[in-house]
């Protein structure tokens, strides 16, 4: 039997991982608090599982010829009806090929210092060691390695002992790991920091947060993201001062966010409410039914037109000044109902429309600049990694090990924004370390990659 302690820590990162969708926009489970009430089941739609008739295949394409490393030739010699010898060759051949993986064997390199007597004097030199040569027992990509199982794909120290030994035939003790982590936090040390002076100079950022652990004492994991650039950040408040170390106090560009208290000290017009958390206001308005359940209706109705126009602007078919012309009824609706909820008898759904009103005007920033979205969900989305994190190891031992929380996680999401190799990044990192050269940066390189949509 597992302890009562162990089973309810399970039970609670089962109910984190929910996800629910709100007007085609994913809910990552970082919003969802344990006690909240399970999402309504959808009817079955009676079509079968999988893909459907006429959805197009995304089968694995062949390799180009140059890039097969063995051909094998299968070639009749006879005819099959009438028995006669098969000469030529067939132009259009129907082709298979299989992709093997290769036994994997370290590459250990062995260095000798000799230590020479001089024939004239008889003084003995001894060679230095070579500027290239790490100081531990493993290279730059086997620390990459390490960060990237750990920090990418999050496999617990202990299984990427057996990773190592399994996979890659090399021997590493468990004890080795938080020190390859270290070296991996170290090198990028010096690009987070640049990643993090560049969010501060971006005209938006979703920005989000969530609970960690460093031993006993509780903090926050605080993250921002751009199209091109995501940042990390453990720190050990929640509060105005979190978002002020993240960003800057001197920060004056647009603050995507929901609507904890944090964010107060922006002036509304610099902010941008997400809709996603609303929609679920409006949700909990209906079933509190009565007036509120009418009120909540009334806004949901809003809120879904509201989507197809902003899906139609950010995709293209609609031009922005359109979008900002059909935008308007639906603001004028919103707003008045708002007002008229500021009004009700119940008193949470009437302090939630007061608390709204004094915030209308970051309601429908996304109406009136480009390059911000209605919901937060740029920010949400790299943040349940982290949260995915949290629940297996229940957060970090040591500052050190905070460290590498917040700088593996702020490249390898970085990376993947830019579609840039995350492996091979952290083993130049690693080998810039080592020679005591410069880090790659974690900037978007030139030519820069565009994002398909603004955060999204």
């Amino acid at each position: 039997m597992r302890p009562l302690s162990a089973m309810l820590r399970l039970v609670t990162a089962r109910s984190d991982l929910r996800t629910t969708n709100v007007s085609g926009v994913t809910v990552p489970p970082t919003i969802l608090s344990p006690s909240a009430p399970p999402h309504p089941k959808q009817s079955p739609s009676g079509r079968k599982a999988g893909g459907q008739k006429g959805h197009p295949g995304h089968g694995r394409s062949l390799k180009p010829v140059e890039q097969v490393k063995r051909v094998v030739v299968a070639k009749p010699t006879s005819c099959a009806a009438c028995g006669a010898l098969l000469l030529g060759e067939d132009p259009q051949p129907v082709r298979h090929q299989v992709t093997e993986l290769p036994r994997i064997e370290p590459d250990v390199t062995e260095y000798q210092r000799q230590t020479l007597t001089c024939l004239a004097c008889g003084a003995h030199t001894q060679a230095e060691w070579p500027a290239d040569m790490p100081s531990g027992g493993f290279g730059p990509r086997a620390h990459a390695t390490v960060g990237y199982l750990t920090g990418r794909l999050g496999v617990s120290q202990r299984d990427v002992e057996e990773v190592l030994e399994t996979v890659f035939h090399a021997d590493l003790g468990l004890g080795s790991i938080p020190a390859l982590e270290q070296a991996v936090s170290d090198a990028l040390a010096q690009p987070v920091a640049e990643a993090q002076a560049y969010i501060q100079a971006q005209p938006a950022n979703n920005v989000d947060e969530t609970s960690w652990r460093e031993r006993t004492r509780r903090t926050w994991l605080w993250v921002s993201a751009t199209p091109l650039v995501t940042v990390f950040l453990l720190l050990a408040t929640r509060g105005a001062d979190g978002v002020k170390q993240l960003l800057g106090e001197a920060f004056n560009g647009i603050v995507g966010s929901d609507r904890w208290s944090a964010y107060n000290w922006l002036n509304p017009e610099r902010r941008q409410l997400c809709w996603a958390h609303l929609k679920r206001d409006f949700q909990a308005f209906v079933e509190r039914g009565g007036e509120p359940e009418r009120l909540g209706r009334a806004l949901l109705e809003c809120v879904e037109p509201m989507f197809g126009l902003w899906h139609r602007v950010r995709d293209g078919p609609l031009r922005r000044a359109d979008f900002q012309v059909a935008m308007r009824p639906i603001q004028t609706r919103v707003g008045e109902l708002l007002r008229e909820g500021a009004h009700l008898a119940h008193d949470k759904t009437r302090h939630t429309c007061q608390n709204l009103l004094k915030l209308e005007v970051a309601l429908w920033t996304f109406v009136r600049l480009e390059g911000v979205e209605p919901t937060n969900n740029a920010a949400e989305r790299p943040l349940r990694r982290a949260v995915l994190w949290r629940r297996r190891s229940f957060g970090t031992q040591s500052a050190d090990g905070s460290r590498f929380v917040e700088r593996v996680l702020t490249a390898v999401t970085t990376l993947r924004q830019q579609q840039r190799d995350v492996l091979d990044y952290l083993t130049e990192a690693c080998a810039a370390a080592i020679r005591g050269g410069s880090p790659p940066s974690l900037l978007p390189q030139p030519p820069a990659i565009n994002p398909v949509t603004s955060f999204h």
